[in-house]
């Protein structure tokens, strides 16, 4: 049997986080392929249980007439939109499960409602997307993301360590959160802060990342709190492979931690934000830790409207060093 995963839509985290649900589906089909955005496809090229990763880059109808003539079983869209819903059901797949409660819903054929619409607000996401693989009955035991490293990201996190004079051991501070309308608004201070404290409480070098938009923002933390700023200059391999030779990762909430927790990298996830929801998206891996808001902002300032950020202006950084202490190996345990 062959299964569609439609992952089209999100962030590079949703994308990730979705992995579970794809490595679910291996339970009943011999071959699953995943279709997703072109920015994506680094997150899923070399997983080891899909048969192919198809690009969403031309138009609606050349994608349907391939979809149609792979001949699925069954499709499923993690991250639906009208378009997204529409592909399996204009490609006559017979079997199509999505999200209930939408306009686009008479898409699918098995409609799942997601959980918090029924008020559960701390179910993780990877557990709420494996309700749609459990739909087709499906499933997995552990539902931790997975990130395989190739020899060419290797390659590159040795390249960049080269040509930015890394020393090891370092520690990767990732400063945003990966929607492009916050740089202007995106305080520093704290996030500088944080760095500064980073280095004196680990005696790390402190490298930080980001994107190549996140340069401004990575470059004003690096340089105020002594570190080496690398924002775009790694592809999303080159960011894990670094991660994964990091002695910890400190990172807001963003896709990068998930992949930082999925290559098994100790990884704090900052979530500033009293309408952050750290249960749902934590990252998941073997050493990973939550710090959760603090300050009292409103729940009207939301990640894409808050008009300043003081939250991240004034991080918590001594929480923050407690939740990293806890991750990083005692002295008897280090090699």
């Amino acid at each position: 049997m062959k299964g569609l995963v439609i992952c089209t839509g999100g962030g590079i985290g949703d994308v990730l986080l979705a992995v579970p649900t794809m490595r679910a589906l291996r339970s009943r089909y011999d071959n699953v392929v995943a279709l997703t955005a072109p920015r994506h496809r680094e997150v899923l090229a070399a997983q080891p249980f899909l048969s192919e990763v198809w690009v969403d880059d031309g138009g609606f109808a050349a994608l349907c007439h391939r979809i149609a003539a792979a001949r699925f079983d069954a499709a499923l869209v993690t991250w639906a939109t009208l378009r997204s819903a529409g592909l399996p059901f204009a490609a006559r797949v017979r079997v199509r499960v999505g999200q209930a409660r939408r306009f686009y819903s008479p898409f699918f054929t098995k409609r799942i409602v997601v959980r918090s619409e029924r008020g559960d607000r701390t179910t993780h996401w990877t557990q709420i997307l494996l309700d749609y693989a459990r739909a087709l009955g499906c499933d997995v035991d552990d539902a931790t993301p997975t990130f395989p490293l190739t020899a060419a990201a290797r390659a590159e996190a040795e390249r960049i360590m080269t040509e930015a004079s890394i020393a090891e051991p370092f520690v990767i501070l990732h400063p945003t959160r990966g929607i492009a309308a916050l740089t202007e608004r995106w305080p520093t201070q704290g996030l500088s802060a944080l760095g500064r404290a980073l280095r004196a409480a680990t005696g790390c070098t402190l490298v930080v990342t980001g994107t190549a938009a996140d340069a401004p923002i990575a470059g004003a933390v690096a340089l105020e709190a002594g570190g080496v700023s690398i924002a775009g200059r790694s592809s999303l391999g080159g960011f894990g492979a670094l991660a994964a030779r990091a002695r910890a990762v400190v990172a807001m909430d963003s896709g990068p931690m998930h992949i930082a927790a999925a290559v098994g990298a100790p990884t704090v996830g900052i979530f500033a934000l009293q309408s952050d929801e750290p249960d749902r998206w934590a990252p998941l891996g073997r050493r990973t830790a939550v710090v959760r808001a603090t300050y009292p902002c409103p729940p009207s300032h939301r990640k894409e409207t808050c008009p300043h950020f003081e939250c991240v202006a004034q991080l918590d950084v001594p929480r923050i060093l407690v939740a990293l202490s806890g991750l990083l190996p005692t002295q008897a345990e280090q090699p």
